[in-house]
Parts: C-alpha cells; sequence; structure tokens
C-alpha cells in the first residue's frame, strides 16, 4: 500500500443546510459540488446546528439556512469552534429569525444575540429582489484581490451590526423596505463580504446567493410563481463561494505540512 502525502490528509467540513423560504435542496447541491472540487474535502451534511460533536472536530464549517436558530448549547458550540481556530464560513440568510406578523409585516427579532454577535451581524430587512453594485471595500485584502465592482441581481441584505467586522465588499443603500417592521433605512454602505475574528479562529459572511423555487414559501403561499436563482446565476458569485472555501481550509491545509 503506497504511503498517503503529507498534503492528502482529509479535510473534514460540516455543511448545515436548512430552512425556510429559500430552496434549500438547490443551495445544497451546489456547494457539495464545489466541495468535491478538492477531492481531500469530506462533507457531513446536517439541517440544523446541533451536531455539536460533529462541529467541534470539523476542519470547517460553512452554514447556507434561514430562519434556522441553534440551541444555545450549539450556539456556545459553535463559538467555541471559532475561537479555537476553526473557519466558518456563513452564507445568505444565516443571521435570519423571521416572523410573519398579522399585519402583514416581517419581524426579525433579536432572538438569538449570542450566536449573532458570533457572525457579526444580525438580519433586519431587504428591498425587493433587484440588481444592485456590489463594491470592492478592501483592495488590499487578499480574499478580494483582482476583483473590481460588480452588479448582482439578488437580495440586498440590510443587517444591524453585533460586533467589529473587516468589511471586504459593501454596497450603497437608503430608503424604504415595505413589508418589514425596520423599514426606513439612512443612506449609507453595508457589508457584503466581511470577516469577523474571534479569538484563534474567524466567520467569514457573504450575503448574496438568495434562491427560491415554486414550493418554498410554505407555509406563508403555497405556490411561488417564480424560481429565483439571482447571484447563483453569475459566476462572481462561485468565484466568491470558491475563494471563501479556500480560505476556511487553510488551517487544515497548513496542519498537513506542519
Amino acid at each position: 500500500m503506497a504511503d498517503r502525502k503529507p498534503d492528502q490528509r482529509r479535510i473534514d467540513c460540516v455543511l448545515i443546510a436548512g430552512g425556510k423560504y429559500h430552496d434549500i435542496d438547490f443551495a445544497r447541491l451546489e456547494l457539495l459540488k464545489l466541495l468535491a472540487e478538492d477531492e481531500r474535502i469530506r462533507t457531513r451534511v446536517f439541517e440544523d446546528f446541533e451536531a455539536v460533536d460533529a462541529i467541534a472536530k470539523a476542519d470547517l464549517v460553512i452554514s447556507y439556512t434561514c430562519d434556522v436558530t441553534p440551541s444555545l448549547k450549539a450556539q456556545e458550540a459553535l463559538r467555541a469552534y471559532v475561537a479555537g481556530g476553526g473557519r466558518y464560513y456563513a452564507l445568505h440568510g444565516t443571521n435570519s429569525i423571521l416572523r410573519f406578523l398579522e399585519n402583514g409585516k416581517v419581524d426579525a427579532p433579536d432572538w438569538a444575540p449570542h450566536f449573532m454577535e458570533t457572525l457579526g451581524s444580525r438580519f433586519s430587512s431587504h428591498p425587493p429582489i433587484g440588481p444592485y453594485t456590489v463594491d470592492v471595500a478592501d483592495k488590499g485584502h487578499r480574499l478580494v484581490e483582482g476583483l473590481s465592482s460588480f452588479e448582482v441581481v439578488d437580495e440586498l441584505y440590510l443587517s444591524r451590526p453585533t460586533a467589529e467586522t473587516h468589511v471586504l465588499l459593501d454596497t450603497e443603500f437608503g430608503g424604504e423596505t415595505a413589508g418589514f417592521v425596520d423599514d426606513q433605512w439612512a443612506h449609507g454602505r453595508h457589508p457584503v463580504f466581511y470577516i469577523r475574528r474571534i479569538g484563534e479562529g474567524a466567520v467569514l459572511y457573504l450575503t448574496l446567493g438568495h434562491c427560491r423555487g415554486h414550493y418554498d414559501l410554505e407555509p406563508v403561499s403555497d405556490w411561488w410563481p417564480e424560481v429565483d436563482r439571482c447571484g447563483w446565476q453569475q459566476p462572481i458569485f462561485y468565484d466568491l463561494l470558491r475563494r471563501g472555501i479556500g480560505w476556511a481550509c487553510e488551517p487544515a491545509i497548513a496542519r498537513m505540512t506542519a
């Protein structure tokens, strides 16, 4: 039997893909295909954050969720994982908790402050899906090296900061986000891609990537007429996903040859 080379050690990934109002099946499959581009990455898939033992042992954690609130035990386990040197790539609706009110508006209650503080932001609202320009906020950072401003058709996430972050990409918005409780926004810059450092590790957050199929608004609506793919239709989004996965794998790769 041939000996395994140092750079051939397996990289264990935990992918958390679950929640509401999004085509989780589509996002899960696309992320698994990207992870499979590196044969060393072996992925376990979960629908929520409760697999705390798997998270503690992982080399990297990725989440694509919406309205999935971890238990306090899971929140603390995730924070400990990152603080201990882990890298966590959080996507799109991970920082959202949503409640549809009787008056027809959508609230984003602050019900998991520990989790949101780990993520560095808490979703609050967004304008209707449409085109907007994403700018490079830190042109010197290697995660956005070679990128320039680009236009994307997606949900423009408006979030409240919960911790200090290092913004890599951002966008500009000011105005009303009809249908949400938090619906008035002063003109300003809003993060699209950022790093939140905790202890020896870090969270990388990308707000792009909305997707929704015909059945994904149940029980609010039993049929959504359009299939939304938003940023998933643009090569720049896949570039950012690959960059983030590569970033998340770096500590594991470094240990291979240490």
